[in-house]
């Protein structure tokens, strides 16, 4: 039997509680929000690879934003136009329309032309490439109020660079099916196979360096079989190179007369070092190379550092090679760049999901806050320069990131 506070009015008790004045619930999900996107063709001769691919497009666009490419954009890395418009992407051939977009992604980094074409208080993404950049570049995208992000300053959740690290695999892998070429009669080498087989003895190889590019280039020769040699200036870090890589290896450190000894005997030497500012620009000396056996070759990934060989010339992909005291030096600054297609799905893959949690997040204000591997890529926000490395390098006073959030 119902319980009732006015027998004459028929409200029950629970009746009426329902209409005393209710506490107000608001709600506290995101907002998730929608963007353009654009993506530029590429204008350097020697990149062919492009930031996303179609299966990134058709995943963007089932999340509601739109994605506007120029058209033949990744004519180079063989992704057809058709495939993009299948995937809900809009191509047109206009550069001016693609840079009115909320965001616009490339690889390159940007140039003073493209800089001039961006509308302002955009978010922009590519490699920066700092130490090659004119700091008319960066003083630009300060004025236009620009949030731009660079690939080698990105972090994940295990607090690594996945672009970087990415395409350190792709270039340590490439660089050892270079040589391989380059030793072939192919390309006028030795003839020689790289690697070895029964009743021959296998090729010899030197990496100089123990980073990811030089693990995955270790990794190839050896599964070639190659006999592999590993320098580096630290201990610790060749110790966990050989635990990693698995297998025993010869390993040193940088000893200019046992350097020197290996390389008389070399068929091959990867230079993959990371390059400090308070070390030489090169480890192997003119005088140790000419010392190295007629037509050995060698492949310098470090050369957008400047190279640790002494004889090494920046060469691109229309012209990689020259030869110097009988050696074959190999000497283009992107070699991921050789295997497009490939370096650009592992770029897609990274970038694809920042994309979206932009999205999910409500705007790139949003992420950064909650996000600390985008946070780290922001070098500036809103037209504030936040990175320290690029305020000394061009002596520009430069924000803390985590400061700024608070006052946004």
């Amino acid at each position: 039997m119902a319980i009732y506070d006015s027998p004459r009015r028929g409200i029950t008790i629970k009746e009426k509680e329902k209409l005393l004045p209710q506490e107000e619930k608001l709600e506290i999900g995101k907002q998730r929000k929608e963007f353009s996107i654009g993506i530029p063709k590429e204008t350097d001769k020697d990149e062919n690879r492009i930031a996303l691919t179609p299966l990134a497009v058709d995943l963007l666009s089932n999340n509601g934003h739109s994605v506007m490419l120029e058209g033949n954009a990744g004519a180079a890395a063989n992704f057809l136009d058709i495939e993009y418009v299948e995937a809900g992407a809009n191509i047109v051939f206009s550069r001016e329309e693609i840079f009115k977009n909320d965001i616009i992604i490339k690889i390159s980094p940007f140039s003073i032309d493209e800089i001039e074409l961006l509308q302002g208080k955009q978010v922009i993404m590519s490699f920066l490439h700092a130490k090659n950049q004119p700091e008319e570049i960066i003083r630009k995208l300060m004025q236009k109020r620009i949030t731009a992000i660079a690939y080698e300053f990105l972090k994940d959740n295990y607090d690594n660079y996945p672009i970087v690290r990415s395409m350190s695999e792709i270039s340590g892998t490439t660089s050892i099916l270079i040589a391989a070429e380059y030793l072939s009669n192919v390309h006028n080498g030795k003839g020689e196979m790289l690697g070895g087989i029964t009743g021959v003895s296998p090729t010899e190889v030197i990496v100089l360096g123990s980073g990811i590019t030089a693990e995955y280039a270790t990794r190839t020769a050896l599964g070639l079989g190659a006999q592999v040699k590993v320098f580096d200036s630290c201990i610790h870090r060749l110790r966990e190179m050989q635990t990693r890589v698995g297998e025993r290896l010869y390993t040193s450190v940088f000893q200019p007369r046992i350097l020197a000894k290996a390389l008389r005997s070399a068929d091959i030497v990867i230079g993959a070092v990371e390059m400090l500012e308070n070390e030489p620009f090169f480890i192997v000396t003119e005088n140790m190379i000419m010392n190295m056996k007629k037509n050995s070759v060698i492949i310098d990934i470090s050369i957008d550092q400047g190279g640790c060989f002494e004889t090494s010339q920046l060469t691109s992909h229309s012209n990689p090679v020259f030869v110097k005291h009988g050696v074959i030096h190999y000497c283009v600054h992107n070699i991921a760049s050789r295997v497009a297609r490939t370096a650009s799905y592992a770029i897609s893959n990274i970038l694809s999901q920042v994309m979206l949690n932009i999205g999910g997040a409500g705007g790139i204000e949003h992420l950064i806050k909650e996000d600390t591997g985008v946070r780290n890529g922001i070098y500036i926000y809103n037209g504030i320069l936040t990175n320290t490395y690029i305020g000394e390098l061009f002596g520009i006073p430069a924000k803390d990131i985590n400061l700024l959030m608070a006052a946004f």
